[in-house]
């Protein structure tokens, strides 16, 4: 913005003096002060996206903000809840079957004459199955038809949209595993990386020790090449892990934003969520589990195909009502006052008699189909239980295996500690301290494993009970 305001004072100053100003040049400011402008105005349409509070700071993304961003932008989820939504609507669709319809019939026609007239003088028109040379129609027409069909339909429909709204459920739990195992990822990578730069700085402290007790003649040389080995090895594990934690945030910045190398921080307890009693998860699952939801909307789909073969063998009945004129004058009255406007109701009863077993054949194929579905209903029950079972077992010994997790980390922080004193006394040997420190790093990366384990479970043990 400020170059454009340069380049705009240095143009007034130019034709100010009546100098020649070239097109190009003018258009190059031109060009200038949109590009001034448009960053100004693209940080602006980010900053009110809510991607950024001021400036260079980062964004804070807890792990509920996290899942409220992918369920905003995640497009088979989005699929989902479409699905869900058109659902509905048939079922609305389906519902206005069954009531009476209402339209407004209009027409004129005009036949031409025959050159007869009738008694009244009125011309006669060439066409029979015409009442008049011209004639009027303004009919409002209500219909109805009664039936097992149209009951059948919305019986189906209704079905379909709960087992839509249960395949949704299942869409946005599986979202949820996903950004809760993207998230923790990314967090363990973030920890990592911390890791390995502390331990490229204990490998220099290490080697720089060495070479201090080399130049003292307390040690052979080939114990500082051990050193310089090792910290040209913590060198490349802290470049690898950063590369992974870049690649972890990039992962998890699709699913949040709209360009995905956006600044953010994330922010989680210390803590992990703790895990509810069996008996709960297991009351739990079988209220709220949307497989079992969806297994049971097919079945209920399916029975509503046999009512409707079913209705196919069974007589249906039709309500007509018909209110309006069928004149020769588009008037309610006609010239000599007869009243044009009136009424007819019809009554029609189809009885089906006989279609070579097409009915009864279909009436067969949905009563396969609804067995199929009880089948698929009962192995839903049964892999329900077994999933239950096996994320439950994997949260318990994740959650049991945090603490030893910790205990570890604690034991080798300080068994390095020790084995380095006891270097620097010259009681042990490097080897040891080397083995020391690929202890101690190999426990804090575990113990971050453990943890995205533990949460990862833990949300799909969620996914099963509903409970998130």
């Amino acid at each position: 913005m400020l170059l454009f305001v340069k380049r705009c004072n240095e143009l007034r100053r130019r034709m100010g003096r009546r100098l020649r100003v070239p097109a190009s040049e003018a258009l190059l400011s031109i060009m200038l002060a949109a590009a001034a402008i448009f960053p100004q105005g693209h940080a602006q349409s980010n900053g009110a996206a809510g991607d950024a509070t001021d400036a260079g700071t980062p964004v804070v993304i807890t792990l509920n903000e996290a899942i409220r961003r992918a369920q905003a932008s995640e497009p088979a989820y989005a699929a989902a809840v479409a699905a869900s939504r058109t659902a509905g609507l048939d079922k609305s669709i389906a519902v206005a079957g069954l009531l009476p319809n209402v339209a407004n019939f209009n027409e004129g026609i005009y036949t031409e004459p025959n050159g007869l007239h009738a008694p009244d003088g009125a011309d006669l028109p060439r066409f029979i199955a015409n009442d008049g040379v011209r004639e009027y129609f303004s009919q409002g027409v209500v219909n109805e038809t009664l039936g097992l069909g149209p009951v059948a339909a919305v019986r189906h429909a209704d079905a379909l949209a709960a087992m839509a709204r249960a395949e949704q459920e299942i869409a946005r739990r599986g979202l949820v595993v996903a950004v809760t195992s993207l998230f923790y990822g990314s967090l363990a990578a973030d920890h990592k990386l911390v890791v390995a730069g502390q331990a490229r700085e204990e490998a220099g402290d290490f080697t720089k020790l060495t070479g201090q007790r080399e130049q003292a003649r307390e040690v052979a040389h080939a114990d500082l090449l051990k050193a310089q080995l090792v910290e040209q090895q913590r060198d490349r594990d802290f470049e690898d892990a950063k590369v992974a934690a870049e690649k972890a945030r990039l992962d998890l910045g699709v699913l949040l934003f709209a360009d995905p190398r956006t600044a953010y921080t994330l922010s989680a307890a210390e803590t992990g969520t703790p895990l509810p009693s069996k008996e709960d998860v297991e009351q739990a699952a079988g209220r709220n589990n949307p497989e079992l939801k969806s297994a049971l909307a097919a079945l209920a789909a399916s029975n509503s195909d046999v009512l409707a073969a079913w209705g196919a063998l069974l007589p249906n009945v039709g309500l007509n009502v018909t209110y309006g004129i069928d004149a020769p004058q588009f008037a309610a009255n006609g010239p000599d006052g007869e009243r044009n406007l009136g009424y007819s109701a019809s009554v029609t009863v189809n009885v089906p008699v006989w279609d070579w077993l097409a009915s009864e054949h279909k009436v067969k194929q949905s009563e396969i189909r609804r067995d199929a579905a009880q089948v698929a209903l009962s192995a839903t029950q049964r892999r329900l239980i077994a999933q239950l079972e096996e994320a439950y077992s994997e949260a318990n010994a994740a959650r049991d295996q945090l603490a030893s997790l910790d205990e570890s980390v604690a034991d080798a922080a300080e068994s390095l500690r020790l084995t380095k004193l006891r270097y620097t006394g010259g009681d042990a040997l490097v080897l040891e301290v080397v083995d020391a420190e690929n202890t101690f790093v190999s426990t804090e990366n575990a113990r971050e494993d453990g943890r995205v384990r533990y949460e990862t479970a833990r949300a799909k043990l969620e996914t099963i009970t509903g409970t998130m």
